[in-house]
């Protein structure tokens, strides 16, 4: 298994703090994505179909929207992994995620039809970064201008998923 060491603070901006700090019991990120899968399978599946369009309040995001949300920001860390690992020099844009939830379609997608996205992007992203070499692993690069390591990016994106889970859990549960 890869060993990604947990990002040191200033190889990523710290509005990720929060989300690298969800993600510190893991000793193999890469393993933890993978076991993710099921996590979030499991935390979604539990809405039976006229509970997926729920908002705890009004304009906040309904569950579909939550994942929605998740999975959108999956494919753009997916895609700054990818990028900064092959070598883009380029700042990569960055991502308001209230435009991203305005501009989609989640609310009227069933949850079956987010859940088998999500599980096919992150999939996607684990078999990535398994073959990631040594080189890719110590790459930087600038999203939204601020500096990033790639190494920095698995533990994001594994720290995000758990804080919506959390949020699902504390807010969505009821």
């Amino acid at each position: 298994m890869i060993a990604i060491a947990r990002p040191e603070p200033g190889t990523y901006h710290s509005a990720f703090q929060r989300y690298i700090d969800h993600a510190a019991v893991d000793d193999d990120v890469v393993a933890g994505l993978e076991r993710q899968i099921d996590d979030v399978r499991k935390a979604f599946e539990r809405f039976v179909p006229a509970k997926e369009t729920y908002r705890y309040a009004d304009g906040k995001w309904s569950v579909r929207e939550v994942l929605g949300h998740v999975l959108d920001t999956e494919r753009v860390f997916g895609f700054r992994t990818l990028a900064i690992g092959r070598g883009e020099t380029e700042s990569l844009p960055g991502m308001d995620e209230n435009v991203y939830a305005a501009g989609a379609p989640h609310h009227a997608v069933p949850l079956a039809s987010l859940l088998e996205q999500f599980a096919l992007v992150r999939r996607s992203h684990v078999l990535m970064l398994r073959e990631f070499d040594d080189a890719a692993w110590a790459r930087e690069g600038k999203a939204n201008q601020n500096r990033i390591a790639v190494r920095a990016l698995p533990w994001i994106m594994l720290g995000h998923v758990r804080h919506h889970l959390a949020v699902l859990q504390d807010k969505y549960a009821g």
